[in-house]
């Protein structure tokens, strides 16, 4: 049996390399075998730190039976979704089209065309409960494959047919009223008790809550309450690590209590920006000091060369949460004459077999009984289970680099380097850049995924839009203007190559993602990058913004509240405004540090940008929609005009 995975990039690949079942990369190679043998094929999609992708793996793929009804009737091919989100995302949404459901590990059979015609997601060996076994699934349909072939491939088109269909709407005019529908319908999925959207699961959904954060900056009640709950529900529950900083990757319950514990890169640093905004809105200490432990989180996970890796798994000692869950007399233990008071503070409860999730949801009582002891207290505690947590076996880390997680990364970084002033961060997201530059571009693009000296050839549309942002970011904070060029250059480089090529004929589905829970789409980053480089530069970069919006109308018709970062893109492009500061300035210093959401500052020489043409240096201009407030010759006087123009009554820097 040829060993097929034990060189490839994917940690997760090489984990299964040594597996009996005889396992394809996905490519021509698995195809070609599947037509000529008249096989279909069984896609098995996971990633690295996944859960149930590990029992999965344990359970069945280690198993000689099953291994060898997998390679008698199938094709067996194993993708790494992380790595190849182009043909996770094409056929998850066949998953759930067959299924009504999704997730990972995604197993899935499919013609030797590539149409997919059945799948699910976890299968137990044997039998479980209402779980069919694996070793059953795969009898049954290799029997259907060879009795009823003809009808099976028959179905398999029409499905294929139905989802491309779906996936590749027609351009049309952005529903007016999408952003109104959007927060009704939030509004009736709003946990008014303990923050998020029902049902639980619930998941962090950075890009979400970064858009009701900018409405929240805005004055938009509505977002502000969901927000605010949310926040301070999601801080102080156990999806919040309250002893290493950052956020697991979801609640399985509706009280943020116990997670799903691994740890993703995205996640963090689309939450870092949040809560650091979310403390310029709302004034909550708490936001800030969450901001600060996970942006320590997302430092901890760059490497030496710059770039970021990618999660932290979610078990080991091979058990889900071993290392960061506690009994009572391990706290005692670490904490000694503390522990009263942080058994308090932690709200201790058997929640696993006899140990403990940690929350805060006493932080409010201890705090009363230390008054401004508190934070040096918590601080001291925290370090010494941190100190204690470190002599267990860690989870696993996958050590691969993707150029848009990193990208976030570094984008959440220069917006705190810039915020907080502080210059650890700067130098961070410095490093970050010059490894994706330099390192993931290949042939203008940015390539999406290197380990350990090797650059992947997939390059796709969000690695150069995130990576623009990032960079229009950093811009922003530092003022140098390499960055503003990059972020142009690799936001044509995104048009060019992925509008004129398109998405392709195989996979035989559009690999395309409609809903924005975990991450933002390509094509709203690249309308959002498109608005921002118009505030700078001018030119038809708005225009180029509005068609991408226009070619995501019918979805923002139907479930607005799925298309979050789409949303805030419209709300650039209906209301941004963009700061113009001609150098030398001495608002710089002090303006840069304005939590702006919904600002593309401009800054350099007078005249070196269309924005600074006629300006005088030393003053602040804020314009948007073809019109322009007073020049302002003061921080105050510019914050009346930021108030003057969205109608606040004080603008929240």
């Amino acid at each position: 049996m040829a060993d097929r995975l034990k060189d490839a990039l994917s940690p997760y690949l090489r984990a299964h390399a040594g597996d009996p079942v005889d396992w394809y990369p996905y490519g021509e190679e698995a195809f070609r075998r599947a037509r000529e043998e008249g096989k279909p094929l069984f896609l098995s999609v996971g990633y690295h730190t996944c859960h149930w992708c590990h029992v999965m793996h344990r359970e069945s793929f280690q198993d000689p039976e099953v291994a060898a009804l997998l390679n008698a009737h199938f094709v067996p091919v194993k993708v790494d979704r992380e790595e190849r989100p182009d043909v996770d995302a094409a056929y998850m949404r066949a998953l759930v089209s067959l299924t009504g459901q999704g997730g990972w590990p995604m197993s899935l059979f499919l013609t030797p065309e590539g149409k997919p015609f059945f799948g699910g997601t976890y299968f137990p060996k044997e039998d479980r409960g209402s779980l069919p076994g694996f070793r059953r699934v795969l009898l049954a349909v290799a029997q259907a494959w060879r009795a009823e072939r003809e009808g099976i491939e028959r179905e398999a088109e029409r499905l294929a047919q139905a989802l491309w269909r779906s996936l590749t709407p027609p351009p049309g005019p952005v529903p007016e009223d999408a952003e109104e529908r959007a927060l009704e319908a939030l509004g009736r999925a709003f946990d008014p008790e303990w923050g998020g959207f029902l049902p639980a699961p619930k998941f962090p959904q950075g890009p979400l809550l970064l858009y009701l954060l900018a409405l929240a900056w805005r004055g938009e009640g509505r977002a502000r309450g969901m927000l605010l709950g949310t926040l301070r529900a999601m801080a102080l529950g156990g999806v919040y690590d309250q002893v290493g900083g950052g956020f697991h990757r979801y609640s399985v319950d509706r009280f943020w209590r116990v997670p799903h514990f691994e740890k993703m890169l995205y996640d963090n640093a689309l939450l870092a920006r949040v809560y650091l905004g979310a403390h310029r809105v709302f004034g909550e200490p708490l936001f800030l000091r969450v901001a600060r432990e996970t942006l320590e989180w997302l430092l901890a996970m760059q490497g030496r060369e710059g770039g970021f890796f990618t999660a932290l798994d979610a078990e080991s000692e091979g058990e889900e949460g071993r290392y960061y869950t506690w009994t009572e007399g391990e706290v005692r233990e670490a904490l000694g004459e503390d522990f009263p008071l942080a058994r308090r503070l932690f709200a201790l409860g058997e929640d696993l077999g006899g140990r403990s999730i940690l929350t805060a949801w006493g932080e409010e009582e201890v705090r009363k009984a230390l008054g401004e002891g508190f934070p040096a207290w918590r601080e001291g505690v925290r370090g010494r289970l941190l100190a204690a947590r470190r002599r267990r076996l860690p989870p696993a880390l996958d050590d691969k680099v993707l150029a848009d997680w990193s990208a976030l990364a570094v984008r959440a970084l220069a917006e705190a380097g810039r915020l907080l002033g502080e210059a650890r961060y700067l130098e961070a997201a410095r490093k970050g850049v010059r490894f994706l530059l330099g390192t993931m571009t290949q042939g203008g693009l940015l390539r999406h995924a290197w380990r350990e000296g090797r650059l992947g050839e997939e390059a796709f549309l969000a690695d150069q839009s995130l990576a623009s942002l990032a960079l229009l970011e950093l811009y922003a904070a530092t003022g140098e203007w390499p960055y503003l060029e990059e972020a142009r250059r690799l936001a044509e480089a995104a048009w060019a190559e992925f509008r004129s090529k398109g998405t392709g004929s195989f996979p035989p589905l559009p690999a395309r993602e409609v809903e924005e829970g975990a991450l933002p789409s390509g094509e709203s980053a690249l309308a959002e990058a498109f608005w921002r480089l118009g505030a700078a530069f001018g030119g038809d970069y708005r225009e180029r913004a509005e068609a991408l919006l226009e070619e995501r109308a019918l979805w923002l018709a139907r479930y607005p509240q799925a298309l979050p970062a789409t949303l805030l893109a419209l709300r650039l492009l209906r209301e941004g405004t963009e700061l113009a500061l001609p150098l030398p300035s001495p608002l710089w210093p002090e303006a840069r540090a304005l939590y702006l959401p919904l600002t593309q500052v401009a800054l350099g020489p007078a005249g070196a940008l269309p924005a600074l043409e006629g300006r005088e240096p030393g003053l602040a201009y804020l314009c948007g929609q073809g019109a322009c407030a007073l020049p302002a010759s003061s921080l105050e006087g510019l914050g009346a005009r930021l108030a003057g123009w969205y109608s606040l009554e004080a603008v929240p820097f």
